[in-house]
């Protein structure tokens, strides 16, 4: 699996100009884009899921071209087969744990019913261990409990990539440590490749085999991580 990025993206208002100039290759399996706030980390996976579009530039993950300007290429975010878990889990209120894990099976907009769950969601419910809280709505989970929930809604969809935005900032520190070591268990058993933003050094530790610090919308520097 490899990702190919190369891309620019140029953002001003009368308060700022901010230039996002981003380009980077790796075909490792756990890349962490790490640098501080406001530094174009969420933007750059914004642009590789398709919600931001770039000025110009190239964006291939798996040999897969999401987008190229120079060739009038910009697939639309239902069919580039990206997973995203956003920093605050995106999880719709109104449904249950088994229905937002059965949403990211749809390309529809309705709500997936309670008693047409598709097998594939109950095989990711019970993976990640929900099938005590299926019933139950976001806000009556605990925190570890959401971010699995959203996880699993995001893997249903069998995506090429997984982008995880600040992962663990919404945890408290003795379930950070957990989820890290988690999602690294995951990843290595389902081969996947995952791309992680963050701002905390213990998360590079934790989880980067290449790591990407990100300055001023630049790639500062570009290393193997002394983690595992």
């Amino acid at each position: 699996m490899t990702v190919d990025i190369s891309f620019r993206r140029l953002l001003a208002d009368t308060d700022r100009r901010f230039e996002l100039d981003v380009a980077f290759h790796s075909t490792s399996r756990r890349v962490v884009l790490y640098g501080p706030s406001g530094s174009g980390k969420s933007m750059t996976l914004r642009a590789i899921a398709g919600l931001l579009t770039p000025d110009d530039g190239r964006i291939v993950v798996n040999q897969h071209v999401l987008f190229d300007s120079a060739k009038g290429v910009n697939l639309t975010p239902q069919v580039r087969k990206v997973g995203y878990l956003f920093q605050d889990y995106a999880l719709f209120p109104q449904l249950t744990v088994a229905q937002n894990v059965a949403f990211g099976m749809r390309t529809g907009i309705l709500n997936p019913r309670r008693s047409s769950m598709p097998e594939a969601a109950a095989r990711w419910i019970d993976a990640f261990e929900l099938g005590a809280v299926a019933t139950h709505y976001p806000s009556q989970v605990s925190g570890g409990q959401k971010q699995r929930v959203a996880l699993a809604r995001a893997l249903a969809a069998e995506p090429d990539i997984l982008l995880l935005d600040e992962p663990f900032s919404a945890l408290d520190p003795p379930l950070r440590v957990r989820m890290r070591s988690e999602l690294a268990a995951l990843q290595s058993r389902l081969d996947l490749q995952m791309l992680i933003i963050t701002h905390d050094p213990a998360d590079v530790d934790a989880l980067g085999e290449h790591v990407l610090e990100i300055r001023d919308g630049r790639i500062f520097s570009d290393s193997a991580a002394t983690g595992s």
